[in-house]
């Protein structure tokens, strides 16, 4: 029990918490939810929650290596399990019937639409979600983000969130069909896009295969050159004090061995999730291309061959 208690208590995280555990127990009541969606919720919502509020948060500020198998969790793993239970219809149907109104007539204005449409932007998501992680390594950035508290939780605040909002786009199980991308379907989608707002299944299927490879790639490299790297680049954890017997560089090397295995192996995950939901829709018919400009959707095999 005693690593179960908060090593600094904040109750904003556990009304946060009680917050959504609560609208997904009421969901559930609403909708049929499997055993396994319910499982992987819950699952998900504890790692969370034990990377951020109990003694792990402790050993995290003293040694980079599990400080680094946190993100890990806390950026990749646990909003991937979370968002692999699909909990966003659940969780609306938990409100009471007036928030319910109220965040429907919310979305239809435009600070709605514009707020989903930043959300959900299929550019700005993976860039912020790779963004998150490498800033936040940036020797001096970290230096005073472990010291300050305040920027201690925005750094792991900002990487929950980051990662919920990655992982909402890739394992989107709706098929999505852009145009081709001339300069004047841009224009016109940028437009829709202001006045409208963004759709959660702005990603296509073959972009949600694609994305875990590219959003993995500056990772993985970032953490290689931390693990070979002969310099020790966070002094700050000697300052502190390690809590447990290893010298810096050995430290860092795990660490950068965190980034650059586990953390791509999550991703690999997110990736097969993906091309399984892509081959489900093709299984189904519900893929779309583009055949000189227009729109060929829901063919028949010979029907497509021969358009090609």
């Amino acid at each position: 029990m005693h690593w179960l208690q908060p090593w600094e208590f904040s109750p904003t995280l556990v009304i946060a918490f009680l917050v959504c555990g609560i609208l997904f127990m009421r969901g559930t009541a609403v909708h049929k939810v499997t055993r396994t969606r319910q499982w992987l919720f819950w699952v998900g919502f504890f790692m969370i929650y034990l990377s951020l509020h109990t003694h792990i948060d402790y050993y995290a500020e003293r040694m980079f290596f599990i400080h680094r198998i946190q993100h890990v969790v806390l950026h990749h793993l646990g909003p991937l399990i979370v968002m692999a239970a699909y909990p966003g219809q659940v969780m609306r149907a938990g409100l009471p019937m007036r928030a319910r109104v109220w965040l429907k007539n919310f979305r239809q204005t435009f600070p709605g639409r514009f707020i989903e449409g930043i959300l959900t932007n299929k550019i700005f998501v993976p860039v912020l979600f790779v963004m998150l992680v490498l800033v936040w390594l940036e020797p001096t950035i970290q230096f005073y983000s472990m010291l300050d508290w305040k920027l201690y939780r925005l750094m792991n605040w900002s990487v929950v969130i980051s990662g919920f909002m990655y992982w909402n786009l890739v394992l989107d199980r709706r098929p999505s069909n852009p145009p081709l991308l001339t300069a004047k379907t841009w224009l016109r989608r940028l437009g829709q896009w202001c006045v409208k707002g963004g759709s959660p299944a702005v990603m296509s299927p073959g972009a949600r295969v694609l994305s875990p490879v590219l959003t993995m790639l500056p990772q993985m490299v970032a953490g290689a050159y931390i693990a070979f790297t002969s310099v020790d680049l966070y002094p700050l954890f000697d300052l502190c004090g390690r809590a447990l017997p290893m010298s810096a560089l050995q430290d860092q090397s795990i660490g950068g061995l965190t980034m650059w295995i586990p953390a791509a192996l999550v991703e690999s995950f997110g990736l097969l999730v993906a091309l399984a939901n892509m081959m489900r829709l093709s299984g189904r018919g519900r893929l779309r291309s583009t055949f000189r400009g227009k729109e060929v959707g829901r063919l028949p095999a010979g029907v497509a061959k021969s358009a090609g």
